[in-house]
């Protein structure tokens, strides 16, 4: 980060993110593609993204305090302890992946996390369809969800949803106070293990953090005011955006 724009860029994305995770998710969009843009490393920049987001995890939690108290407690640190085993295989994949790897994923990564986001409510009724076909609250499920969030978390909330619904819930405020708590715990093992194989640029990760914390506080009124299905096409033609860009880099590079 050695020029104004770069710091122009990383600001505006990260506010944008703040505002779009308040109001439906997909914040990875503007921020991981951002410290891209701006030189960093794709590895770096999606270790980083993952910390620059990190405030709003925690602020969701926070805010869904009174949903997971109706949890069992053993059953809550069961799915945590899982959540955190799958975080941990996640982020250590990143780690040994190189860059060069990494870049080819990374396309496919975004236009899967676009395509889940788009086609988020489908994807609940068909899972909630087959509420049957599973064990209720499967380890199995919970982690390979969370390995994929402790690799790359775009679109996890979603991802987290469906499974929830497979698993027979049907209480949307416990489900969403569900989502948030394991979000958190995943993306804190996520943050300690990318801090300590230094793999995050803290000067752009703490920019971000207070852009996107405040992106989150002025996405409050536009949550209330802006049409869902508005929100929901913005956000996948961001999310198609970044993904045929991503695909042009990998063709041409």
């Amino acid at each position: 980060m050695t020029t104004i724009s770069d710091i122009a860029i990383l600001l505006i994305a990260a506010f944008g993110a703040g505002v779009l995770n308040t109001i439906a998710g997909g914040g990875t969009f503007l921020t991981f593609p951002a410290l891209v843009f701006t030189g960093m490393p794709p590895v770096a920049a999606n270790a980083t993204s993952a910390v620059a987001v990190f405030p709003g995890y925690l602020a969701g939690a926070l805010g869904f305090r009174r949903e997971l108290g109706r949890f069992d407690r053993r059953a809550l640190l069961r799915l945590c302890l899982i959540t955190l085993a799958g975080g941990v295989v996640g982020s250590g994949l990143l780690l040994i992946s190189s860059n060069a790897a990494f870049s080819v994923v990374v396309p496919f990564l975004l236009l899967a996390a676009t395509l889940v986001f788009l086609l988020g409510d489908r994807i609940r009724a068909f899972a909630a369809a087959r509420a049957r076909a599973v064990t209720p609250q499967g380890a199995l499920g919970l982690f390979a969800v969370s390995v994929y969030g402790g690799y790359f978390n775009g679109g996890l909330g979603i991802v987290l949803l469906a499974l929830f619904a497979l698993w027979g819930m049907t209480d949307l405020h416990g489900m969403n106070g569900l989502k948030t708590g394991l979000s958190f715990v995943l993306s804190s093992i996520s943050v300690a293990v990318f801090a300590l194989a230094g793999l995050v640029a803290w000067p752009q990760a703490l920019l971000m953090m207070l852009a996107a914390t405040a992106g989150g506080y002025a996405g409050a009124p536009l949550a209330r005011a802006l049409p869902k299905e508005t929100v929901r096409w913005l956000i996948a033609a961001i999310g198609f955006g970044m993904s045929a860009v991503f695909f042009w880099r990998l063709v041409a590079g």
